[in-house]
């Protein structure tokens, strides 16, 4: 109700925001939205990230996150889609660090792992 209050315009989209285990439930069934690992609201066992060694330092904005997720599924796991259970509101604001060289660079390491089907890379958290 606050959130309608200070200016939340009314879509079907909102109904992410309602607490019933059933709905929600139903809602992440039917959900024709891939499965994917994405960081405004993932998480992860420790081991598994560390399997992989982490987040790709070469990356930057735009993909980071999915990049990661990739090579997650590559390493055999499979993600689970929970986008109706756990609710994640994200404010809007600009993004000036976002440039189209960088997301080329991002989509090109991310085209290239999936491609070799990668799972550990060198510039992670491991630097050995």
């Amino acid at each position: 109700m606050w959130l309608k209050k200070n200016g939340l315009k009314i879509n079907f989209k909102i109904t992410k925001l309602t607490h019933n285990s059933y709905f929600s439930s139903f809602m992440n069934w039917i959900t024709p939205t891939k499965r994917s690992w994405n960081g405004h609201n993932s998480s992860g066992f420790k081991s598994d990230i560390l399997a992989i060694n982490g987040f790709n330092e070469l990356l930057h904005y735009g993909g980071e996150d999915r990049e990661m997720g990739e090579r997650l599924f590559n390493n055999g796991l499979l993600s689970k889609q929970i986008r109706y259970s756990a609710i994640c509101l994200h404010l809007d604001h600009s993004r000036s660090y976002v440039n189209t060289e960088t997301i080329k660079n991002n989509m090109e390491i991310r085209h290239h792992n999936k491609q070799h089907k990668i799972t550990w890379i060198k510039t992670g958290i491991d630097k050995r």
